[in-house]
């Protein structure tokens, strides 16, 4: 890369939908600040079941893959992505389903052949940031996520190494990647909103129960500021109707001005870096050249 390089960020998400819930504010906020975005869906969400009632009608059960990539476009432009890729494969369902097993899916799917369909996406648009999914996904251990981790990793060295893939592209060496996270200390900060305001808590029961194994908040990094943009992540998810209730207290039991407020950041990991920064960080681009 070369100090002229244009600002570019690139994420990599599972299925239609994740990308609104994982970082959504920040893919705003950067291109509020004319950074230009891509995100790469590994898979359709075909396995996905239909989560809200008023969503759930036989023409949309019947045509559900087609519904799920409009819902997608319309999320992504929502959130303001410049691109969307799909990576080509199946949803691969969960553990043990009759989808788990198709030879299609993304679960199954050769290790160098998705790493070499990410690598050619990152070649071509030469983004300087890649935000993927953590090595410790226990409290969601869906194979489509835990792949997502798999393939990303090898992608972001191999992507600027010539001897791999040599019909892919030019090489492009990414110089940072990010972990996208739900901290420990964001959670709370939304549990402890509902108590106040005598509401029910989502996260009550399992949720801090789980907590108490988790030490995520020590993990991050990185805190990007989006309490101007939260309503975007609000937006997004709506625009999912066949995986989001509006009503779903989980997403929508606080008022808006409340939830933004609570924890006005998006957390993430810094899991590799090729650029010098001070740590903690309030931005994914610091230490990258041409970053004012």
């Amino acid at each position: 890369m070369t100090a002229s390089s244009p600002l570019r960020l690139l994420t990599v998400h599972a299925h239609p939908d994740d990308e609104s819930s994982k970082g959504a504010p920040s893919i705003a906020k950067y291109r509020s600040e004319g950074i230009l975005s891509t995100l790469v869906c590994c898979t359709g969400g075909e396995a996905g079941d239909i989560l809200n009632p008023a969503m759930d009608r036989p023409e949309v059960r019947e045509n559900l893959a087609e519904v799920r990539l409009d819902e997608l476009a319309t999320a992504a432009e929502i959130i303001g992505y410049d691109r969307v890729d799909m990576l080509g494969y199946h949803d691969s369902g969960m553990p043990d389903s009759e989808t788990n097993a198709r030879p299609d899916n993304f679960w199954n799917a050769p290790l160098d052949e998705a790493v070499e369909r990410l690598v050619r996406i990152i070649r071509r648009d030469k983004p300087q940031v890649i935000v993927t999914y953590g090595d410790d996904q226990q409290h969601y251990a869906h194979p489509d996520h835990l792949k997502v981790h798999e393939i990303t990793l090898p992608a972001f060295a191999r992507a600027g190494d010539a001897e791999w893939y040599g019909n892919a592209g030019e090489p492009w060496q990414p110089l940072k990647l990010y972990y996208t996270e739900w901290s420990k200390e964001r959670i709370l900060a939304l549990h402890e909103k509902f108590v106040e305001l005598g509401l029910e808590s989502p996260f009550a029961g399992d949720w801090l129960e789980r907590l108490e194994a988790l030490e995520t908040t020590d993990r991050i990094t990185t805190r990007v500021e989006i309490g101007d943009f939260y309503e975007v992540r609000e937006k997004a998810l709506i625009a999912h109707a066949t995986q989001v209730d509006p009503t779903e207290k989980f997403w929508f039991g606080l008022p808006t001005e409340v939830a933004r407020d609570a924890h006005p950041f998006d957390d993430y990991v810094l899991a590799q870096s090729l650029v010098e920064s001070k740590l903690p960080e309030n931005d994914l681009f610091a230490g990258i050249p041409g970053r004012s």
